[in-house]
Protein backbone atom coordinates (compact mmCIF):
# COMPACT_ATOMS: atom_id res chain seq x y z
CA UNK A 1 0.00 0.00 0.00
CA UNK A 2 1.02 3.56 -0.60
CA UNK A 3 0.44 7.12 0.60
CA UNK A 4 0.52 10.40 -1.29
CA UNK A 5 1.59 13.01 1.26
CA UNK A 6 1.71 14.01 4.90
CA UNK A 7 0.81 17.50 6.09
CA UNK A 8 2.60 18.29 9.35
CA UNK A 9 0.31 21.16 10.39
CA UNK A 10 -3.06 21.11 8.66
CA UNK A 11 -5.92 23.42 9.61
CA UNK A 12 -8.34 22.47 6.82
CA UNK A 13 -9.14 18.81 7.56
CA UNK A 14 -10.83 18.71 10.95
CA UNK A 15 -10.87 20.95 14.01
CA UNK A 16 -7.70 22.52 15.35
CA UNK A 17 -4.21 21.92 14.03
CA UNK A 18 -3.79 18.34 12.80
CA UNK A 19 -1.37 16.01 11.10
CA UNK A 20 -2.97 14.73 7.89
CA UNK A 21 -2.01 11.74 5.79
CA UNK A 22 -3.43 11.15 2.33
CA UNK A 23 -3.50 7.53 1.18
CA UNK A 24 -2.99 6.47 -2.39
CA UNK A 25 -5.61 4.64 -4.44
CA UNK A 26 -9.30 5.11 -5.10
CA UNK A 27 -11.78 3.26 -7.29
CA UNK A 28 -14.62 5.79 -6.89
CA UNK A 29 -13.19 8.54 -9.17
CA UNK A 30 -15.81 11.09 -8.11
CA UNK A 31 -16.39 13.83 -10.68
CA UNK A 32 -14.87 17.04 -9.34
CA UNK A 33 -12.60 15.28 -6.81
CA UNK A 34 -10.08 17.73 -5.32
CA UNK A 35 -7.45 15.04 -5.02
CA UNK A 36 -7.25 13.12 -8.31
CA UNK A 37 -3.49 12.60 -7.90
CA UNK A 38 -4.33 10.05 -5.18
CA UNK A 39 -6.46 7.80 -7.42
CA UNK A 40 -3.56 5.67 -8.73
CA UNK A 41 -2.81 2.76 -6.38
CA UNK A 42 0.78 2.72 -7.70
CA UNK A 43 1.47 6.42 -7.15
CA UNK A 44 2.98 8.11 -4.13
CA UNK A 45 5.37 6.47 -1.70
CA UNK A 46 5.50 3.18 0.15
CA UNK A 47 3.57 3.08 3.42
CA UNK A 48 5.41 1.09 6.10
CA UNK A 49 6.30 1.04 9.81
CA UNK A 50 8.75 3.93 9.33
CA UNK A 51 5.93 6.10 8.01
CA UNK A 52 3.68 5.12 10.93
CA UNK A 53 6.46 6.03 13.37
CA UNK A 54 7.03 9.34 11.56
CA UNK A 55 3.32 10.25 11.74
CA UNK A 56 3.18 9.31 15.44
CA UNK A 57 6.26 11.45 16.09
CA UNK A 58 4.74 14.44 14.26
CA UNK A 59 1.64 14.18 16.48
CA UNK A 60 3.57 14.53 19.76
CA UNK A 61 3.59 18.33 19.51
CA UNK A 62 1.06 19.71 22.04
CA UNK A 63 -0.41 22.05 19.40
CA UNK A 64 -1.55 19.01 17.35
CA UNK A 65 -5.13 18.10 18.27
CA UNK A 66 -5.27 14.95 16.21
CA UNK A 67 -4.73 12.92 13.07
CA UNK A 68 -6.72 13.25 9.84
CA UNK A 69 -6.80 10.33 7.40
CA UNK A 70 -7.82 11.01 3.82
CA UNK A 71 -7.19 9.80 0.30
CA UNK A 72 -7.66 8.51 -2.28
CA UNK A 73 -9.72 6.02 -0.36
CA UNK A 74 -8.18 5.03 2.98
CA UNK A 75 -10.71 2.23 3.53
CA UNK A 76 -10.26 0.54 0.16
CA UNK A 77 -9.50 -3.16 0.77
CA UNK A 78 -5.92 -2.48 -0.37
CA UNK A 79 -5.47 0.21 2.32
CA UNK A 80 -7.67 -0.67 5.27
CA UNK A 81 -5.20 -2.96 7.07
CA UNK A 82 -2.41 -0.37 7.10
CA UNK A 83 -4.80 2.46 7.97
CA UNK A 84 -6.13 0.41 10.88
CA UNK A 85 -2.59 -0.21 12.12
CA UNK A 86 -1.82 3.52 11.95
CA UNK A 87 -5.04 4.41 13.81
CA UNK A 88 -4.41 1.79 16.49
CA UNK A 89 -0.80 2.96 17.00
CA UNK A 90 -1.95 6.57 17.19
CA UNK A 91 -4.66 5.87 19.79
CA UNK A 92 -2.29 3.79 21.93
CA UNK A 93 0.13 6.73 22.04
CA UNK A 94 -2.40 9.60 22.14
CA UNK A 95 -5.72 8.40 23.61
CA UNK A 96 -6.90 11.99 24.18
CA UNK A 97 -6.26 13.20 20.62
CA UNK A 98 -8.81 12.59 17.88
CA UNK A 99 -8.77 10.73 14.59
CA UNK A 100 -10.88 12.02 11.73
CA UNK A 101 -11.25 9.92 8.58
CA UNK A 102 -12.82 10.66 5.17
CA UNK A 103 -14.24 7.78 3.14
CA UNK A 104 -16.49 7.32 0.14
CA UNK A 105 -17.87 4.21 1.81
CA UNK A 106 -20.95 4.60 4.00
CA UNK A 107 -20.55 4.09 7.72
CA UNK A 108 -23.66 1.96 8.19
CA UNK A 109 -23.01 -0.20 5.10
CA UNK A 110 -19.28 -0.85 5.26
CA UNK A 111 -17.40 0.82 8.11
CA UNK A 112 -19.33 0.29 11.37
CA UNK A 113 -18.29 -3.34 11.87
CA UNK A 114 -14.63 -2.92 10.87
CA UNK A 115 -11.84 -2.72 13.46
CA UNK A 116 -10.97 0.79 12.25
CA UNK A 117 -14.28 2.06 13.71
CA UNK A 118 -13.02 1.33 17.22
CA UNK A 119 -10.17 3.85 16.82
CA UNK A 120 -11.73 6.66 14.77
CA UNK A 121 -13.60 9.50 16.49
CA UNK A 122 -15.24 11.12 13.46
CA UNK A 123 -15.86 9.78 9.96
CA UNK A 124 -16.96 11.88 7.04
CA UNK A 125 -18.67 9.31 4.83
CA UNK A 126 -20.16 9.20 1.36
CA UNK A 127 -18.85 9.92 -2.10
CA UNK A 128 -18.33 13.49 -3.22
CA UNK A 129 -21.10 14.64 -5.58
CA UNK A 130 -20.26 17.75 -7.53
CA UNK A 131 -23.94 18.66 -8.06
CA UNK A 132 -24.37 18.73 -4.25
CA UNK A 133 -21.12 20.57 -3.52
CA UNK A 134 -20.86 23.85 -1.66
CA UNK A 135 -17.98 25.84 -0.22
CA UNK A 136 -20.15 26.65 2.81
CA UNK A 137 -20.19 23.06 4.09
CA UNK A 138 -17.95 22.35 7.08
CA UNK A 139 -15.61 19.33 6.91
CA UNK A 140 -17.28 17.90 3.78
CA UNK A 141 -17.47 18.71 0.10
CA UNK A 142 -21.07 17.84 -0.75
CA UNK A 143 -24.33 17.85 1.18
CA UNK A 144 -24.90 14.08 0.83
CA UNK A 145 -21.83 13.40 2.97
CA UNK A 146 -22.24 12.96 6.72
CA UNK A 147 -19.93 14.02 9.55
CA UNK A 148 -20.46 11.14 11.98
CA UNK A 149 -19.59 10.88 15.67
CA UNK A 150 -18.34 7.29 15.58
CA UNK A 151 -18.27 6.59 19.33
CA UNK A 152 -21.84 7.82 19.85
CA UNK A 153 -23.05 6.02 16.72
CA UNK A 154 -21.59 2.70 17.85
CA UNK A 155 -22.95 3.14 21.38
CA UNK A 156 -26.47 4.02 20.16
CA UNK A 157 -26.45 1.56 17.23
CA UNK A 158 -27.56 4.36 14.89
CA UNK A 159 -25.94 7.27 13.07
CA UNK A 160 -25.24 10.23 15.36
CA UNK A 161 -23.91 13.30 13.60
CA UNK A 162 -20.90 15.15 14.99
CA UNK A 163 -21.55 18.37 16.87
CA UNK A 164 -18.78 20.76 17.88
Amino acid sequence: MRYNKIRKMDISNGPGVRVSIFFQGCDFHCKGCFNTETWDFNGGKEFNDEVINHVIELCKNDVISGLSILGGEPLNPVNIEGVTLLAKSFKEKYPDKTIWLWSGYLFDEYIHDKEIASYVDVIVDGRFKIDLSSLTLQYKGSSNQRVIDVKKSLKNNKIVLYEE
